[in-house]
């Protein structure tokens, strides 16, 4: 078991929580990694295999996807210890939020990750009596839809597009591959789809499909909402690949758009494509990451890539009280145009230091953190020169 005082360092996290419900079995852990730059904002996962040291890690994630694109929240998230389809999943969540009622959303917000939708983060503002404490919320009730949207999805393929072009590739055309067919992926498919790129895989957790002359998204998206996940392996359409085998296949762009820790050093040396765009948190190892810059692939950072979610979380953070709902167009104009200039700045910056694009990225995003701690007398300010 992993002593929480080990995770923390300069940066963080400033406060960690762990939360348990007996009559419910509910239990769950709230990271606030560094609140430099603003209230600590980001997702809550729903799974049983949740664990401090994981959160800690996304949460850690959150503090440079905020700064990355210069927006004032700061990095947190948290996770609930529990099966997203379980019977008795509100709940859950209801004794979650009750549970960390002295938290949020005084110091944290709670918005949508793997296993939560919509609906639950409604369930949480209705339980504490507050339309402050969550977004992602639907609709109908004020907020901004991120699944129902496709806002981090449609931020990857827009990321993708900019680090394409930077390499000399042309996106319309070109074969893409992506990992995971949940909100993000599939939001990612249909907007490669719209730029003329081919989608020639794509996975769930029950297996892959791969059609090197492309697969038609639209009937793809048909079929998952008709039998599930599970439409891999009934859907007819393509070659059937076991799970994973969809990142080694022949593509121009890879898009990882699942889980954390599926890119290790042997994926990333049989990696076949020119691009690799991360659409899920931490998909890839730091070894990895170094394996794929020796081979000449470019790699876009999670909190550079997937930071579509986080813009959109911003205009929804603005009018949590409002009584006006946020104009998606507005949503999706930011998102392009954040995304693309800061995959343009760190894949330049990387080029420049000679460095994998991780490490010019989180060089920035620490550049903007450290500033913050530094005025708000965090940490002390250097030394003035004598001269």
């Amino acid at each position: 078991m992993t002593d929480p005082l080990a995770l923390v360092d300069d940066w963080g996290p400033e406060k960690i929580v762990v939360v348990s419900h007996r009559r419910t079995g509910m239990k769950g852990v709230l990271v606030i990694d560094n609140t430099a730059r603003g209230i600590g904002k980001g997702g809550t996962r729903m799974s049983p295999n949740v664990t401090v040291t994981e959160i800690a890690r996304l949460a850690r994630v959150m503090t440079w996807k905020w700064a990355g694109v210069d927006l004032f929240y700061g990095g947190a998230k948290a996770g609930i210890v529990a099966d997203p389809n379980s019977p008795d999943k509100e709940a859950i969540l209801r004794a979650f939020a009750r549970a960390l009622s002295n938290e949020v959303p005084r110091e944290y917000v709670m918005g949508l990750d793997m296993g939560l939708t919509e609906n639950d983060a409604a369930i949480i503002q209705d339980e504490l009596g507050d339309r402050g404490a969550a977004v992602g919320t639907p609709q109908h009730l004020g907020g901004v839809p991120y699944d129902e949207l496709g806002v981090t999805g449609y931020g990857v393929a827009e990321s993708a597009d900019a680090a394409a072009g930077r390499i000399g590739l042309a996106l319309s055309g070109s074969r893409i591959a992506i990992q995971g067919f949940g909100a993000v992926g599939a939001a990612a498919a249909q907007r490669f789809d719209q730029m003329g790129a081919a989608v020639v895989a794509v996975s769930t957790a029950y297996g892959a499909l791969y059609d090197p002359a492309g697969l038609d998204v639209a009937e793809l998206l048909r079929a998952r909402d008709q039998i599930g996940d599970g439409f891999v392996k009934e859907h007819g359409r393509g070659t059937a690949l076991p799970p994973g085998a969809e990142l080694t296949v022949d593509c121009d762009v890879l898009v990882p758009a699942a889980v954390q820790d599926v890119i290790d050093d042997d994926t990333a040396r049989r990696i076949k494509a020119r691009l690799v765009v991360e659409g899920a948190n931490l998909p890839t190892s730091p070894s990895a990451q170094e394996i794929l810059a020796e081979r000449g692939i470019t790699c876009v950072p999670d909190f550079v890539a997937n930071a579509g979610g986080v813009v959109a979380a911003a205009f929804a953070m603005d009018t949590r009280y409002s009584g006006f709902r946020p104009e998606t167009t507005v949503i999706f104009t930011a998102i392009s145009a954040r995304l693309r200039t800061n995959t343009e700045t760190v894949l330049e910056e990387a080029q420049r230091l000679g460095v994998t694009p991780h490490t010019a990225g989180r060089g920035l995003a620490e550049e903007r953190v450290r500033a913050a701690m530094v005025s708000r007398g965090r940490i002390p300010r250097a030394p003035r020169s004598s001269w």
